[in-house]
């Protein structure tokens, strides 16, 4: 088993971002560009010296640790040195999510009596509707601040670094982004935060990277946030998703994080090129090729697929992958290609991962080994071992805010209940099946995961989305078809769900098939929204 060792440990992100900036130093940590496509670059030593700028400002004006301090805003590099900033000084961090109507941001921050808000020009408007809220800051307005905390330094800087940080401190506040129900406030300590990155980096080592993961998610904070800190490593902020292929081109990431929709996205720019070249049929013969060389120890993969990896860069290693259902034979594609996606398993309330995949040690469609800060076991299980998995360790959220009868009910001992189900094999590694509210229980008692579905149906070439639901004791099928690059979807879309239920249990099968004309609403991980059907 993989153990990486050659980094520090740190007990609180106030240390991570104090010494991880000491031993980065000079190197570079950000690489951005502004609206107008200029690129900017920032060492480890200019943004530790923008945190004390905004540290020194904070004090100035009287907004003293443990105040909360929330963060409305797309990617930026303003967001890290605002978070980083916080953190270093003792504050707890609220991140909102951009998505969220007004009303919805105001309810956050009432709820958890915030105060102070960093907020981007484009959410002017829903941060005029915090009521709580009686510090201001728009982030595209940030020069001046600094400029004046740079003036104040010499009078403030001792007093916000000697704020004392335990490791059992609140560090975030994070509103789960509820795409089932209401939101909750899931509250991590420095110590949960952390246990998670150590343990996270001990299973995976990277190198420069590109972030396009939301920040206000978790995942982002331990692939890229703290990562790049603690490997004193760079990584670009990509601000728009849309523009992740020129970015990938450009800046050549070693390894990037990813929610499925985007590996579904570059399997399926792979194969349409393919088709649309006419070189599908040899892209399939050289795996198989390949393939046959791996069973004699020979891995020529990065040879035989050249092209394909310049496409992505040139240098990049693997994919790291998790958020929702990946379908085995697309991880299983990426993997022959000498791109491997190692997916793992994790939840906000576990600050977030629970397990992942390591390089020398996965297996296509589970959801990797537990890491080492928690351990996993399944409740309940059934005549196939699937049962709700369950969580305990340093990384297991203190609870919710504000919301003791929630936390209650969150937890069986010291045991976090997911509300996800899943089963480990005899190597122990973890298969999830699905979400234990999404489960479609069909009249003959069995239980449907409609994840497991919907990853079967999205490697159908021409679907951009689809969601699977149980309507009028159906197992339906809705689709939002690429009818752009493949006019004749439509039509052959039946044909095609009836090739992919030919590949599952009868129980299992799609009855029913509806289209859409608009993307399904979702949150800022790209997880389609599931609601409440009752036509």
């Amino acid at each position: 088993m993989e153990y990486y060792d050659n980094f520090p440990e740190y007990k609180t992100v106030k240390e991570l971002v104090i010494e991880g900036a000491k031993a980065g130093g000079d190197k570079r940590e950000f690489v951005f560009e502004d609206d107008d496509g200029n690129e900017h670059q920032r060492t480890f030593f200019e943004v530790h010296e923008d945190e004390m700028r905004l540290g020194a400002y904070l004090h100035k004006k009287g907004i003293l640790p443990p105040q909360k301090i929330a963060i409305l805003s797309g990617n930026s590099y303003m967001w890290n040195v605002i978070y980083y900033t916080a953190a270093a000084g003792g504050y707890v961090i609220v991140p909102l999510d951009e998505r969220l109507s007004g009303e919805e941001i105001a309810g956050q921050l009432e709820n958890c009596s915030c105060e102070v808000l960093f907020h981007s020009g484009e959410n002017s408007d829903k941060a005029a509707l915090a009521k709580s809220v009686r510090h201001c800051f728009n982030t595209d307005e940030m020069d001046a601040v600094l400029r004046e905390g740079q003036e104040c330094r010499a009078q403030f800087e001792e007093a916000f670094l000697s704020y004392n940080v335990a490791p059992e401190d609140l560090l975030s506040i994070v509103y789960t982004s509820g795409t089932t129900g209401k939101t909750k406030g899931v509250m991590l300590s420095h110590k949960n935060v952390m246990a998670d990155v150590n343990s996270s980096l001990h299973a995976n080592t990277g190198g420069h990277a590109i972030g396009f993961l939301p920040l206000n998610h978790t995942y982002s904070w331990v692939t890229g946030l703290f990562a790049g800190l603690v490997m004193t490593e760079w990584g670009f902020i990509c601000t728009k998703l849309s523009h992740i292929y020129k970015d990938i081109m450009k800046y050549k990431p070693l390894q990037f994080a990813a929610v499925p929709i985007a590996v579904e996205m570059i399997y399926s720019r792979i194969i349409s090129s393919a088709k649309r070249k006419g070189s599908y049929e040899t892209l399939m013969n050289a795996i198989e090729v390949s393939n046959n060389f791996l069973l004699c120890g020979f891995d020529s993969r990065r040879e035989f697929f050249d092209e394909i990896h310049e496409n992505l860069g040139g240098e990049l290693r693997y994919i790291l992958c998790g958020g929702a259902y990946l379908d085995p034979k697309i991880e299983k594609f990426m993997n022959d290609i000498g791109i491997p996606v190692l997916t793992g398993y994790g939840l906000t309330e576990c600050s977030p991962c629970v397990t992942c995949s390591r390089l020398q040690h996965h297996k296509i469609g589970s959801v990797g080994l537990p890491l080492a800060c928690n351990e996993i076991k399944i409740k309940d299980p059934d005549e196939n071992g699937i049962g709700e998995i369950l969580v305990r360790g340093d990384n297991v959220m203190m609870g919710y805010y504000n919301g003791p009868e929630s936390t209650a009910a969150a937890f069986e001992g010291d045991w976090l209940k997911t509300g996800d189900y899943g089963y480990l094999d005899d190597e122990g590694y973890l298969y999830f099946t699905g979400r234990k509210k999404n489960l479609i229980i069909l009249g003959n008692g069995k239980n449907v995961s409609p994840e497991e579905i919907e990853g079967k149906l999205s490697g159908i070439e021409f679907v951009k989305e689809v969601l699977v639901y149980e309507e009028k004791g159906r197992i339906t099928a809705e689709f939002f078809l690429d009818t752009e690059k493949f006019p004749d979807a439509a039509e052959r879309l039946n044909e095609e769900v009836d090739r992919v239920n030919g590949e599952m249990a009868e129980f299992k099968q799609v009855t029913r098939i509806k289209t859409r004309d608009v993307e399904f609403p979702k949150t800022t991980t790209l997880k389609i929204i599931r609601q409440n059907r009752d036509d």
